[in-house]
């Protein structure tokens, strides 16, 4: 059963100027759902939107439905939604440095959202704040309960941002590129806590990513967007090892081989859009070697691909013959 359905969600800045474009996917139960894209692409936007968090200002969320357990998150009112927050969706954000309160001790932070969603007593607070802890791996929870923010190592730091997002049990967790300015050795603990997580508490995950590495190590499904809207989706292996839009097959050529080679790193041509300057038709024709006449008029339909019930790409020449009805 489909826990969160994402359908035509649009943001907008100014009168005209998309930077989320009819956006939909769904997300059951337990399921890591991987969004890939290169930065600018409106993935961060995308579920920023969903919680009701935009940055900045001028930003608005110009259509569609984010339906989680049934209700339509963008009908709730301010007091609704601020309760949905935490309770139901948790948020690891892409720098804990700036997102934990230097102010605060670690455990307080936790230990809030706690009292905020549950009613909990100060010590009951602190004891579930202490359980937290220990569960995302941080040494000695019992000290490290009174450590301020600036005590912590980055890798530290970013599980104690994990324990914030999962302190009040949200059924659903979103991961805006967990593993962002840490070392290599780091990012695997990171990635492999949050596929633990997801194994033991039942977790759905929408994790965003630009590393197709990661997704290939934790994700069930994959949407790959592009200026904003969404080019491709599908079962992992279905988009990694046959990819039917373009976009995706150059992000897949640009991945280094483990086994090394000669000669440069595979690149996509071009840049990727401007806001305020998106091309018309397909916002991918600029950098694609196949566009056409078609591909710079008209914005292609989100087509299912010819033997598939979830395999699906917005493409005027895609690699594999797509149906003709739009999904």
């Amino acid at each position: 059963m489909s826990l969160l359905t994402v359908s035509q969600l649009s943001v907008a800045r100014g009168p005209d100027i998309a930077l989320v474009d009819k956006v939909s996917f769904q997300l059951n139960a337990g399921e890591m759902l991987g969004l890939v894209g290169e930065s600018g692409s409106g993935k961060t936007v995308t579920c920023r939107a969903m919680m009701r968090l935009l940055p900045g200002q001028g930003l608005r969320i110009s259509g569609g439905e984010v339906r989680l357990g049934g209700r339509d998150l963008l009908t709730l009112s301010d007091a609704q939604m601020s309760r949905v927050r935490g309770r139901e969706i948790g948020m690891i954000f892409q720098n804990p440095a700036s997102h934990l309160n230097p102010v605060m001790t670690i455990g307080e932070q936790i230990a809030e959202s706690r009292r905020l969603h549950f009613g909990a007593s100060r010590r009951q607070a602190r004891e579930a704040a202490k359980e937290l802890l220990r569960q995302v791996g941080i040494p000695d929870p019992q000290r490290r309960l009174d450590n301020y923010p600036h005590e912590f190592s980055g890798g530290m730091r970013q599980r104690a941002m994990i324990a914030v997002a999962l302190a009040c049990e949200p059924a659903l967790l979103i991961a805006d590129e967990p593993t962002t300015a840490l070392d290599v050795t780091v990012q695997m603990q990171i990635l492999r806590l949050l596929s633990d997580l997801r194994q033991q508490l039942g977790l759905a995950v929408i994790m965003i990513t630009h590393d197709l590495g990661v997704v290939a190590q934790t994700c069930d499904r994959i949407a790959v967007m592009y200026g904003g809207r969404l080019c491709e989706s599908g079962g992992k292996r279905d988009v990694l090892a046959a990819p039917l839009h373009r976009y995706t097959e150059g992000l897949i050529a640009c991945q280094p081989g483990s086994e090394g080679g000669q000669g440069r790193l595979a690149t996509i041509s071009g840049q990727p859009p401007v806001a305020d300057r998106f091309p018309s038709g397909c916002r991918f024709h600029p950098r694609c070697a196949a566009a056409s006449d078609i591909c710079r008029q008209q914005q292609p339909p989100l087509c299912l691909g010819q033997n598939s019930l979830s395999h699906a790409a917005a493409c005027h020449h895609p690699l594999r013959a797509l149906r003709r009805e739009a999904v």
